[in-house]
């Protein structure tokens, strides 16, 4: 009688893992600066390995980087700083603008009515405009999966409330950048998002650029003095 050949099962394939989530990222340039990098030793960031770090399972695929230009002592160093951010393939800057806004003296003692110095202020515009728009347009474009936003600006509640309306499938990540307390609450942002966090500020030693940053046509962007 011939032996019965026993014939092994097929070890089952294992489903392939998701895929990483598209991601863009949107950097709120000043609420950055001062929440998290002025007065420190670390504001020659390199957003980039900034951002690899912070996520590394995503799928990165854009860093939008919004300011507007100062004036200035402080405008060459911003400049600078730009420039070493733009030789990056991830990284867009967008630019807003700074417009001059009168206001009364605001100096306690001046409070009486018999104060009527008017000063000039410059003001931050469009910036918050702006992220609104490029996130809004990025959603209805379908570019990305998942946005995170690095800022603490109650002003961007409404653009994120109505990405999560639209597209409910879509993720939105808040980073808070704050080194106080009072900072880092930003409750209406982080409520309209699906997670928030505060930005990890042991991660910015880590991501910064080298002192001289090449520039791509043999010359260099080199970090300027106090940062």
């Amino acid at each position: 009688m011939a032996a019965l050949s026993i014939l092994a099962s097929p070890t089952p394939t294992p489903p392939a893992p998701p895929p990483a989530p598209r991601t863009n990222v949107y950097v709120d340039g000043f609420n950055f600066y001062y929440g998290a990098v002025k007065d420190t030793p670390h504001k020659w960031l390199n957003f980039e390995r900034f951002v690899r770090i912070l996520r590394p399972h995503d799928d990165l695929r854009k860093i939008y980087y919004f300011t507007a230009l100062v004036d200035g002592s402080h405008q060459k160093r911003q400049l600078t700083y730009l420039s070493a951010l733009g030789t990056l393939s991830t990284m867009e800057i967008v630019l807003g603008r700074f417009k001059s806004k009168q206001i009364k003296c605001e100096v306690a003692a001046c409070s009486d009515t018999t104060c009527d110095k008017i000063f000039k202020k410059p003001e931050e515009k469009r910036t918050d405009v702006n992220i609104a728009v490029y996130m809004l347009d990025h959603a209805y474009q379908n570019t990305c999966d998942q946005f995170v936003l690095i800022s603490g600006d109650s002003d961007l509640v409404p653009s994120v409330r109505m990405i999560k309306y639209r597209f409910p499938d879509k993720r939105v990540i808040v980073y808070v950048p704050a080194k106080d307390k009072v900072r880092a609450y930003a409750v209406e942002l982080r409520a309209s998002a699906d997670r928030h966090k505060e930005v990890p500020l042991n991660l910015l030693p880590l991501s910064q650029f080298p002192v001289k940053v090449p520039d791509g046509s043999g010359g260099y962007y080199e970090k300027p003095p106090g940062w």
